[in-house]
């Protein structure tokens, strides 16, 4: 800054030499769009999972009885289900993005993109294998609780590394999560409400906040 300049050009001056560090340290690009398209991708699963959860239960009164087939046709008919979610899910919100990241000439993969996905990777891979456990010894009940709790931590831990807002969301899939536990039986209904109406709502408020100002 020169010592000429006045007081409202220094004051403008300090406010892009922060806006210059923040973009260098913090990943600001995250797309309203991405929120809400995840929200209703996990809905839509819901939606999928409480129809065949009525067929495998409307089965089993017609059985009369379990049945060790059924049910394991029914466990990985969820799994193949949530990955195929969490695969259009990820997808949608990648290329939401990416538009977001071109339209402001930003980097895709720079160093503040980076610490924003370790951040957020290492959490969720932790709960990836909790949930793989509770799969591999028939515990479907705690699947809900645990993917909540871990994302919600994964959330929490990233928002250092971009916008504040995401780890409100964060705090939010953690306590659904912890709730979870103690009614695991509806974990489904947690599960649509973390993952389904809660991005769709926090989408909003982005999109509302930040893209539409842009």
């Amino acid at each position: 800054m020169r010592k000429d300049q006045s007081p409202l050009e220094q004051l403008e001056a300090l406010s892009e030499i922060r806006g210059i560090m923040e973009r260098s340290t913090r990943f600001l690009s995250l797309s309203g769009w991405s929120g809400v398209w995840a929200g209703l991708m996990a809905s839509s699963g819901c939606i999928i999972a409480h129809a065949q959860l009525n067929n495998y239960y409307r089965q089993y009164n017609e059985r009369g009885g379990f049945d060790q087939a059924a049910y394991l046709d029914l466990r990985n008919q969820l799994f193949y289900l949530g990955i195929t979610v969490f695969v259009l899910a990820l997808s949608g919100a990648f290329l939401f993005t990416l538009r977001k990241v071109r339209q402001q000439n930003a980097d895709i993969w720079g160093p503040a993109s980076r610490r924003f996905l370790y951040g957020l990777a290492i959490p969720v891979a932790a709960g990836a294998v909790m949930v793989l456990a509770f799969l591999h010894n028939n515990h479907m009940e705690y699947v809900a609780p645990a993917c909540l709790l871990f994302y919600g931590l994964g959330l929490y831990n990233a928002g250092k590394f971009t916008l504040d807002d995401i780890r409100y969301l964060g705090l939010i899939e953690i306590l659904l999560g912890a709730i979870c536990l103690f009614a695991p039986d509806l974990g489904l209904y947690f599960w649509g409400f973390g993952f389904g109406l809660m991005h769709i709502v926090y989408g909003i408020i982005m999109w509302n906040k930040y893209d539409r100002r842009s």
